[in-house]
């Protein structure tokens, strides 16, 4: 054995693991090429709301990095983290909120400095029990048809009219024709179970779209990485703690809190990890690293960093130990010698994975209980008004308002958390500002 299988062996405990150095670099590889489509995505989101691609890219890769090894090396697990899609889609979208950037921003810190105190304290339980499973599963929904529909806007597929109606776009534009295009092949992949098939969408899309004119080719294919600068400390904290923005607050804490618990369960259990009960050892350790990267994300422009689902595919290629993550965050690094091939991707090229992605999120309403009004109604009005309005804190706030007033007519208050009628109030009042 080599000095270097040695102190892999030593430090990420291999062998106990039922692992060895050769599995977990194939699934470190495989990690990132399932989550390397974010390198594409997010810099061309968060562009909409005014940050420089270049130096959202630069911060990308290094928080990628960064949080992925604080994860790998202090609990051994193979989590890859990065900056969730429900959260760039508000960061996309911020000029409809009301909000700047720098706000966002300082919701987003607010939110991570609370999960953070929720991870070291020991409040996940409590926490949980709080919100209903009918809120938590509508509000990831209700997001990701907003992601989806971010998507199919990039490509022209649908657009706004002089009423501000969503109407179909002219199919017949170039970059309509791109988006069907890689729609297509992410599908055709998909239902091969391909694994990388949203970073082949991308690429085919971005080489067909240099002859049609879509697709801006850089003069240099390597360049040094952009400065962090203009990302760096862009945050407005005190604006941040305005009452009104309490409800952003909640949207961006929902879905990472109960997202990440979900995934590392689901990653867990496929990991055979899970104890008798379906839980897993040590995942307050996994908490606290990503409560604390959210929060160190928000100080360079980077919307609510979480543990990513693309982990498991590392982990269905036999990735068992921290390694994993260490091999993709070292992967990811290699591409800050790349960044221009990262940044002449066109915002058509990574539409047709946004649409998806937002579609695999809606799945989650399968386990909505359709024979309980109380239920099923709160969920739709989280989905439905999320669309309608535009807004993801308006359809967040008429679900939690909806399912405390039926649960109250049908005189069942006892399955109402005593902390979601503060959480009601609040949201009423958060109403009333947009009156």
């Amino acid at each position: 054995m080599s000095r270097f299988q040695s102190l892999c062996e030593k430090r990420f405990h291999l062998a106990q693991n039922q692992t060895n150095l050769h599995t977990e670099v194939l699934a470190g590889l495989t990690t990132f090429a399932t989550m390397s489509y974010v390198l594409a995505t997010i810099p061309n989101m968060l562009s909409n709301a005014g940050l420089p691609k270049g130096a959202v890219l630069t911060a990308l890769i290094l928080l990628v990095m960064s949080c992925s090894i604080a994860m790998a090396v202090y609990t051994n697990r193979p989590f890859c983290l990065a900056p969730g899609m429900s959260s760039v889609a508000i960061l996309s979208a911020v000029d409809t909120t009301g909000m700047t950037a720098e706000v966002a921003f300082g919701v987003i810190f607010i939110e991570g400095v609370i999960f953070v105190l929720i991870s070291f304290i020991g409040l996940r339980r409590i926490v949980v029990n709080a919100i209903p499973t009918s809120v938590k599963i509508s509000i990831s929904a209700g997001i990701g048809l907003f992601i989806a529909l971010i998507g199919l806007k990039s490509g022209g597929i649908i657009i706004t009219s002089d009423n501000d109606t969503l109407v179909l776009g002219d199919l017949t534009t170039s970059t309509a024709l791109l988006f069907v295009i890689g729609f297509v092949v992410l599908l055709f992949l998909e239902a091969r179970n391909f694994r990388g098939s949203m970073i082949v969408s991308i690429l085919i899309v971005t080489l067909l779209g240099i002859p049609l004119g879509v697709t801006a080719v850089p003069e240099r294919m390597f360049l040094m990485p952009a400065s962090v600068r203009p990302v760096m400390l862009r945050i407005d904290i005190a604006g941040a703690l305005n009452v009104k923005y309490f409800p952003w607050l909640f949207a961006f804490f929902v879905p990472d809190f109960f997202g990440t618990m979900g995934i590392m369960l689901g990653i867990g259990n496929r990991a055979s990890w899970l104890d008798e009960n379906g839980n897993m050892p040590d995942i307050e350790k996994c908490f606290k690293v990503d409560s604390l990267s959210t929060v160190a994300g928000s100080l360079f422009c980077m919307p609510v960093m979480t543990t990513y689902l693309e982990s498991v595919s590392g982990v269905e290629d036999g990735g068992r130990t921290g390694l994993t993550s260490i091999v993709t965050s070292v992967l990811f690094g290699l591409m800050l010698l790349f960044t221009p091939l990262a940044l002449m991707i066109p915002s058509v090229a990574t539409g047709p994975v946004l649409a998806y992605i937002g579609m695999q999120m809606l799945g989650s309403m399968k386990n909505i209980n359709y024979e309980d009004k109380t239920e099923y109604i709160p969920a739709f009005m989280a989905v439905a008004m999320t669309i309608f309005t535009n807004s993801i804190a308006t359809g967040l706030s008429l679900s939690v308002i909806s399912y405390v007033f039926l649960k109250l007519a049908a005189g069942r208050a006892k399955e109402i958390h005593v902390a979601m009628y503060g959480l009601c109030i609040f949201l009423i009042y958060y109403l009333t500002t947009l009156l």
